[in-house]
């Protein structure tokens, strides 16, 4: 039996009501996060969000209107965040975040989860050659990498190819 200390939960975020502000704070700590590895990794400024991503963090509302959001819950407490955009020919999963007081929990395999539990076309992602954690987990979840789309170095691109349905055809 799972105690209420260990209870996870993944929902759609409203992002026009009470998890606005969840969303907000956990994409800027994923952003800032980012910065400070770039630094680390790319050379550059460090933690000072760049102007480029205030509307994410201000108006996650506006910033992802046309996105699913899922917000994870551990013991109650928003503590991971997956934003899941939609083009013609393939999802793309972006900022995907979990607090790292919340890791160990499954948050993570949960939100990716959640994230392609409605997949009707390839998923594709980007992420950072250094996030080895990530990439495991990316690649158990039946991501592997592919051609780059991205012009930034050390940027892996990752996809997972459309499900089949039972007769072998892609769905």
């Amino acid at each position: 039996m799972v105690g209420e200390q260990n209870e996870l939960s993944i929902r759609l975020a409203d992002l026009t009501g009470a998890d606005a502000g969840a969303v907000s704070h956990l994409v800027e700590a994923y952003l800032t996060h980012t910065e400070l590895e770039k630094a680390t990794y790319l050379g550059g400024a460090g933690a000072r969000l760049p102007e480029r991503y205030r509307a994410e963090v201000d108006d996650p509302a506006r910033a992802y209107e046309n996105a699913r959001v899922y917000l994870a819950h551990l013991a109650g407490s928003p503590v991971g965040v997956v934003i899941v955009q939609h083009t013609p020919t393939a999802y793309e999963l972006k900022r995907v975040w979990v607090d790292p007081a919340a890791r160990g929990h499954g948050v993570g395999s949960a939100l990716i989860d959640a994230a392609l539990s409605q997949q009707d076309l390839p998923t594709r992602l980007t992420v950072w050659e250094w996030r080895d954690d990530a990439i495991r987990l990316y690649g158990r979840r039946g991501f592997v990498p592919v051609a780059s789309w991205e012009e930034r170095p050390r940027l892996l691109c990752m996809e997972r190819a459309q499900p089949l349905s039972a007769t072998g055809a892609a769905r």
